[in-house]
């Protein structure tokens, strides 16, 4: 479904083998709590998609882990911004600002997307869908 869907939009997507279930439960092992089932859906499909710039358009799972890992342990992020653990990124913008769900009492019950920006620390909703999110950056739709 999702392969089919993005180069509908991006002929020049990359896509790279399907995320292995190990690698899906190191995602929510890491961060004690359950994949939505569109993020889910599409690593089994390819884990990660790459965009015509080379550039990651939603991260594999062994980026998920080490980004969201590094932003929640910086001591420099923990003077400068609200926390990280209400947030769960899987792609980022290119200039810093980084694109996630929202968690809320240790879960992610939406499938709403969220930008946050680095430079105000705001956090807005970008997406009601990874579907929306994908399709709307592809597009030029969804601008930070």
């Amino acid at each position: 479904m999702w392969k089919p869907f993005i180069s509908s939009i991006d002929e020049q997507s990359v896509f790279v083998e399907p995320a292995t279930e190990g690698e899906l439960e190191a995602v929510g092992n890491s961060f004690d709590l359950m994949l939505p089932n569109e993020l889910k859906g599409l690593l089994e499909e390819t884990n990660g998609v790459i965009d015509e710039f080379g550039c990651h358009l939603i991260w594999p799972t062994s980026r998920i882990i080490e980004e969201n890992l590094a932003i929640r342990s910086s001591e420099d992020y923990k003077e400068m911004y609200k926390p990280f653990d209400s947030m769960l990124f899987v792609a980022d913008a290119g200039n810093g600002d980084l694109f996630g769900y929202s968690i809320v009492n240790g879960a992610i019950s939406k499938d709403d997307i969220y930008t946050w920006n680095h430079e105000d620390d705001s956090r807005t909703w970008v997406a009601s869908s990874l579907k929306q999110f994908i399709e709307g950056w592809l597009k030029g739709e969804i601008s930070i």
